[in-house]
């Protein structure tokens, strides 16, 4: 099963967002500021819990503190020490927002998106998020020791225009070695501007993933479903290497990219050969895909030959190449040196199947929502 990262507990009030360093020991009044200090069901602390960012309390209780106190949780066990927390007061939800113990840690940049793709697993919000790049800053400071790498995600992270460049900046500035992998549409890139501020940061680790679904645009633009989208992203593309930006290629396989898949590798290899890499990636069987299952869902077996040929043709090309999110049962043995363990460890499932594999140990398994819909190729390989 996948990581509980949240709980729900007893409104507070008045809405407001407290970060902090996760703890259950006794923190120094000085310091208490950048805690969130966990009181476990049938503990009562003997000392002052006056000073801590936010107190949070399993079980119902009378006890008071100065401060945000938020009491009533089932259980907190998901959120461990030395983590970083994220309580909300006003719907008493608490998370998990980042684990030292992860390698897969992000910043969830905004809600908000300019595209609405078919198959996007976190579907777009119109929200006020004027005060999210404040929250982002504050975590990155919180974060004690350096990650190995860090993601940013939403949504679209350009639509925070400058608020983006102040968060690349002081990633830098505070982890220099951290490789800061962005997830992005690429279709802000088209304005040069905005690309030289980026490019101007010069952080050395930083590499933007921006997805590439066919190599025309009526395609393209039908399954991003914005009009213009693909001479934007292309127009971006070359935008970004010319301000010394490091890009990668990501493709999502359904059933819209599937039937020009081969005929994509080839536009990537003629048109973009400044890329670092082409991630070919399984579909999760989140947000808009539930709905358009009949519209993209096609079993990664029935596509096999095509993905062996189009991997094969970029591998000989010299293209850097790797395959995502898909167990290596479903892949010809070919492919297995391209596959990777991408799949995040809180999303990440194995079936009961799995067990016997021989393989197991290297194989990234499957999404947790795929566990009742998946290849019905999946088998432990002797």
């Amino acid at each position: 099963m996948g990581i509980q990262l949240r709980a729900r507990a007893q409104p507070q009030g008045e809405a407001r967002q407290v970060l902090g360093r996760v703890t259950r020991a006794p923190v120094d009044e000085a310091r208490r500021a950048d805690y969130i200090r966990v009181i476990p069901r049938g503990n009562t602390p003997a000392e002052s819990l006056t000073g801590y960012a936010a107190v949070l309390m399993e079980g119902a209780r009378d006890l008071a503190s100065t401060g945000v106190t938020v009491h009533g949780y089932e259980s907190l066990d998901f959120l461990r020490d030395g983590y970083i927390g994220l309580v909300d007061t006003g719907s008493g939800q608490t998370r998990a927002v980042y684990r030292p113990d992860s390698d897969y840690n992000v910043l969830f940049a905004t809600d908000r998106c300019n595209s609405n793709c078919l198959m996007c697993s976190q579907p777009p919000k119109e929200v006020d998020d004027s005060q999210i790049v404040t929250q982002h800053l504050r975590l990155i400071e919180l974060i004690q020791a350096p990650p190995q790498r860090m993601g940013i995600t939403g949504g679209e992270p350009t639509l925070l225009k400058d608020g983006l460049v102040q968060i690349l900046e002081r990633l830098k500035v505070r982890f220099p070695e951290t490789l800061v992998l962005m997830l992005s549409n690429g279709r802000l890139y088209a304005y040069e501007d905005f690309v030289q501020k980026l490019g101007a940061v010069r952080h050395p680790q930083f590499l933007t993933s921006i997805p590439l679904y066919a190599d025309n645009a009526l395609d393209h633009d039908y399954i991003v479903q914005a009009r213009g989208a693909f001479d934007q992203t292309i127009h971006g593309f070359y935008n970004a290497t010319k301000h010394s930006l490091a890009v990668e290629v990501r493709v999502v396989l359904h059933k819209q990219t599937i039937p020009g898949l081969f005929a994509l590798a080839e536009f990537i290899y003629r048109n973009l050969p400044f890329v670092r890499h082409v991630a070919l990636m399984g579909l999760e069987n989140m947000g808009y895909v539930k709905k358009n299952w009949d519209l993209l869902w096609i079993d990664p077996v029935d596509y096999a030959e095509t993905l062996e040929a189009t991997v094969r043709h970029l591998y000989e090309r010299r293209v850097d190449v790797s395959v995502y999110n898909l167990p290596l049962c479903v892949l010809p043995n070919a492919l297995w040196s391209f596959a990777r363990k991408s799949i995040s460890d809180y999303k990440n499932i194995y079936l009961d199947e799995c067990a016997r594999c021989r393989v197991r140990e290297h194989c990234g398994g499957l999404f947790q929502s795929s566990e009742t819909r998946h290849s019905r190729a999946i088998r432990a390989v002797p």
